[in-house]
């Protein structure tokens, strides 16, 4: 089973990984890590405010590493913001039944009502070096375009909306559905 977590900045991606991790005992891959990899080793010019082009650049290798693990027969979480929204169309239809698929955002009010503690919360799992740009505003907007884009392709969207741990909780709690791997 492959489980792959997306969404917008400091919806909790990671932390989500994390519990999964403890909870499953699945080992994850962050994509963040291996840009962060990648750049520092100089296998790319990319820098890491780079996003459209990151996705570009690192979707083809987690893809075929997710399908590596499913003919595997071996359980992987997946976590990161470099997942195209049409992310689907690159499976055939005996990949997609080993992939659960979560994309985290948050709600405008949410954002409103809880800025400073999203905010203090940002370096829980993974020390961030970069926020001195981060408003409510550009939490809103990157959002916005996860919700845009996902809605768009169909995808289920988990908006946070009112209580982000029971939100955290019912994705934890949601049963993994073990299928028989090609």
């Amino acid at each position: 089973m492959i489980i792959l977590i997306t969404g917008a900045s400091h919806t909790g991606k990671t932390l989500l990984a994390q519990r999964m991790l403890e909870k499953y005992k699945y080992p994850y891959l962050s994509i963040d890590h291996l840009k962060m990899g990648l750049v520092r080793s100089g296998n790319t010019d990319l820098t890491p405010e780079d996003d459209e082009a990151l996705t570009e650049y690192l979707w083809p290798i987690v893809r075929e590493m997710m399908k590596t693990a499913i003919e595997n027969r071996q359980s992987l979480i997946v976590e990161g913001c470099y997942v195209p929204s049409g992310w689907r169309q690159d499976f055939n239809e005996c990949y997609l039944p080993h992939v659960r698929f979560v994309c985290l955002a948050m709600t405008d009010a949410f954002i409103d009502a809880h800025f400073d503690e999203i905010k203090s919360h940002g370096s829980d799992i993974e020390k961030r070096m970069y926020d001195a740009d981060y408003t409510p505003d550009s939490l809103k907007a990157d959002n916005h375009h996860y919700i845009e884009a996902f809605t768009r392709s169909r995808e289920q969207v988990t908006l946070i909306d009112a209580d982000y741990e029971e939100t955290m909780k019912t994705l934890l709690d949601t049963k993994i559905k073990q299928t028989r791997i090609i």
